[in-house]
């Protein structure tokens, strides 16, 4: 029982003395990941379930000296480290849901608002970067952005600890920068990067490339055209969604002519695309409009693929940042000694994949988490699939 947790992380190196050790520290794992399952937010919250279930979890853990105390796990997570921590997820997740290659990898992070020590000093609070793979809606990685850095830095990192091979890996503006473009291709994947004004000559270069393209599809009208060797040269997708009142329109637009760009092409590793998305919103006749800009190593004018490729990057923010601050209620976490907030935020991720990976029970996060709470059954079901 609740095996495949157990084994995974029961080679996890202990901060602890060996002397006078009385809790199994793969025990404790186990202990948080049912708790925050069933709705716990915090330290406290894992020793009062534990101790309500004392009696069940000895079916299959021994707890030689019962539940560990409050400031025992406090003091456990927060020396507890990190990389070896989020080693032992990443192989667990392996295990769990298979390799994350030749699938769609969103990259992209988020501040644990409450996890400061002083109100003076927001800044320290943690700043967790997360993959996220919205085909199977599984985490398959974190890091924690070090103080003084962002997530420039954590990003190869994060990168390195992946399977990337065949796989399409989107990031927001902060990720588009040449050293990251150059450790995707590297690893045989595909890149789609957000481009804002941080890259501003690429941005100009960009925007004015897409300009004469878009003149060229309003004046031919037609959804592709091809060049004078019979290659593509652009490519247009439209699509509209109607809903409660809203109206939304996007287009994207596509060309592979990236010599247009003039020298800066030569200097982004494996550039083949650059894509335009239009998005017009009318909700209730109020009419706005926004367009974006991507570089990408995709070098075909699918506009429809890349369309989809851009969307399903937004699965990172609605699937995983949003329902782990609504569900989880993660941005009020006051967690903050040492590596505890990103130690209990790797603990949330595992009980989300968990959740996640469950299809017999036709609820939402939330109703799961409440029939785990209830039903031991259920809540054993999810740790052992």
């Amino acid at each position: 029982m609740a095996s495949s947790i157990h084994e995974r992380f029961a080679d996890l190196p202990d901060p602890r003395r060996a002397q006078g050790r009385r809790h199994c520290l793969s025990d404790m794992i186990v202990l948080a990941v049912c708790a925050v399952i069933c709705a716990a937010e915090s330290w406290s919250d894992v020793v009062d379930f534990a101790k309500a279930k004392l009696k069940w979890f000895k079916t299959f853990l021994e707890l030689p000296h019962g539940v560990p105390s409050q400031d025992t796990f406090e003091r456990v997570f927060s020396r507890l480290d990190p990389d070896a921590f989020e080693h032992a997820f990443i192989q667990w997740t392996k295990a769990l849901s298979g390799s994350s290659g030749g699938q769609l990898i969103a990259i992209d992070g988020k501040k644990l608002r409450r996890s400061f020590a002083h109100a003076w000093n927001q800044s320290a609070a943690t700043h967790l970067v997360s993959a996220y793979v919205s085909a199977n809606h599984t985490v398959f990685a974190q890091l924690a952005v070090e103080a003084k850095e962002n997530e420039i830095v954590a990003i190869p990192k994060l990168l390195e600890l992946l399977d990337l091979r065949g796989a399409t890996v989107t990031i927001d503006a902060m990720g588009c920068q040449k050293a990251i473009a150059e450790k995707i291709v590297q690893a045989k994947a595909d890149y789609v990067l957000a481009v804002k004004e941080n890259q501003p000559h690429l941005h100009e270069k960009a925007t004015a490339l897409m300009m004469d393209v878009a003149l060229d599809h309003a004046k031919s009208g037609q959804k592709h055209s091809d060049g004078a060797d019979g290659t593509a040269r652009y490519g247009f997708a439209e699509t509209v969604e109607k809903d409660h009142g809203r109206i939304e329109t996007r287009r994207v637009l596509v060309t592979n002519q990236v010599e247009g760009l003039g020298d800066i092409a030569e200097q982004w590793p494996g550039l083949g695309s650059i894509a335009r998305v239009e998005s017009i919103r009318d909700v209730d006749g109020k009419v706005s409009r926004e367009n974006r800009l991507y570089i990408s190593s995709i070098k075909d004018c699918d506009a429809q693929r890349m369309g989809q490729i851009i969307r399903g990057h937004w699965g990172i923010e609605n699937q995983l940042h949003y329902v782990l601050d609504v569900s989880f209620d993660e941005d009020r976490s006051r967690l903050r000694k040492g590596h505890a907030a990103e130690n209990f935020g790797r603990i949330r991720r595992i009980a989300l994949n968990l959740l996640r990976r469950d299809t017999t029970k036709k609820r939402g996060i939330k109703g799961k988490r409440l029939n785990a709470a209830w039903d031991h059954d259920y809540l054993l079901k999810l740790l052992t699939g």
